[in-house]
């Protein structure tokens, strides 16, 4: 049997830390669905959620994980046959192709080595040789690698070229710069146990009038995921299917909380995060798996051929990190400094990975 450990310094880049006001909601007896609570509350956070993603469009919540919101992304507004150009940094990235793929879409894929952003005119030149693609799929931030897209130069690109612009923000939205309406992004795809500070299990999606316009001619098959029906229930603040009502009453509550931080500390402080940890783990003698350009900031990749030996010593001190996934397995761990979450436990862990460095 595995020796258990018992964490008390979540620090990998999903699911997160929970506030604790949300955590106790978790645990409220039962309540009526079709009702008048669940009315106001989905009237309420819908609201909310607005706020956070910058936007006017129409925001939805599914009862899903984030890939499933990448899938309503797709089966909504991409047809079999398609042209579709994926861009990917990484498992996540990868992913969202491979979504896009299982429904029929056309596919050109741009895949970038790990560590590395997507080089903006490089989609542009793509664009301009195959003027017959229609959308265009990109991860915001990708934590499986650590580093973050130019989006803000991307979505003039996108929007240059006149198609549907997709994000998945599932890690970014609630902790990175996302203004939806003013860089133009079609469709917005969130999760609720990254930034938002509560369990999995919600994802939101904020619809353009023109990803609306497409979802009305789109061909694909679906039933559960189908958006317009989820736009007819949200009109008498309802869902079409049965939903995670504990989670949408904890993220109302998470989103009391991130407002009362404030956005723009909320963002800061992911920042200095993550400006800490880089000149630390560099003072170390570690290297960083993205450059300091590409990196991201709610997830640092370093580099290492101990990555298993220091993940499984740092759990022992009972702090858990992420390792890597595909090729870079073993060879990189991950600290997530995501959501909820003190610069008292980014110390934390900067301390004990120093100690474990100078043993290695």
């Amino acid at each position: 049997m595995a020796k258990k450990h018992k964490i008390k310094n979540l620090r990998i880049p999903g699911p997160t830390k929970l506030f604790p006001e949300a955590r106790e909601l978790m645990g409220q007896e039962a309540f009526n669905h079709r009702g008048p609570r669940f009315e106001e509350l989905m009237r309420d956070v819908t609201k909310k959620l607005k706020i956070i993603f910058h936007t006017k469009n129409d925001i939805l919540i599914l009862t899903a994980s984030g890939t499933g919101g990448l899938e309503a992304a797709i089966v909504n507004t991409v047809s079999p046959g398609d042209k579709v150009l994926a861009v990917s940094i990484g498992s996540f990235g990868d992913r969202f192709a491979q979504i896009a793929k299982a429904h029929g879409a056309d596919l050109t894929i741009l895949r970038y080595k790990s560590g590395t952003a997507a080089d903006p005119k490089e989609i542009e030149k793509t664009l301009k040789e195959n003027p017959n693609i229609k959308t265009l799929l990109i991860t915001h931030n990708e934590t499986s690698t650590g580093v973050k897209n130019d989006l803000e130069t991307i979505s003039k690109i996108a929007k240059k070229n006149k198609i549907l612009f997709i994000v998945d923000a599932v890690s970014s939205l609630a902790a990175m710069p996302l203004p939806i309406d003013k860089w133009g992004i079609d469709i917005a795809i969130t999760g609720s146990q990254k930034g938002f500070g509560i369990p999995p299990g919600l994802t939101m999606i904020s619809m353009s009038k023109k990803a609306w316009d497409k979802s009305k001619k789109t061909k694909s098959n679906k039933f559960y995921f189908d958006l317009n029906i989820a736009k007819s229930a949200l009109n008498n603040g309802q869902t079409p299917f049965t939903p995670a009502t504990h989670q949408i009453d904890a993220l109302n509550k998470g989103l009391d909380i991130l407002f009362r931080e404030g956005l723009d500390n909320m963002i800061k402080r992911h920042i200095n995060a993550h400006e800490k940890i880089k000149k630390e783990v560099k003072e170390m003698g570690l290297k960083l798996l993205a450059s300091d350009t590409d990196s991201s900031p709610v997830v640092t990749a370093i580099k290492t051929d101990n990555a298993g030996l220091i993940i499984k010593q740092m759990r022992e001190k009972g702090i858990e990190l992420a390792g890597g996934y595909g090729d870079l397995a073993g060879k990189i761990f991950r600290i997530g400094h995501l959501g909820y979450f003190d610069m008292k436990e980014i110390d934390e862990v900067l301390k004990e990975l120093r100690k474990i460095t100078k043993s290695l």
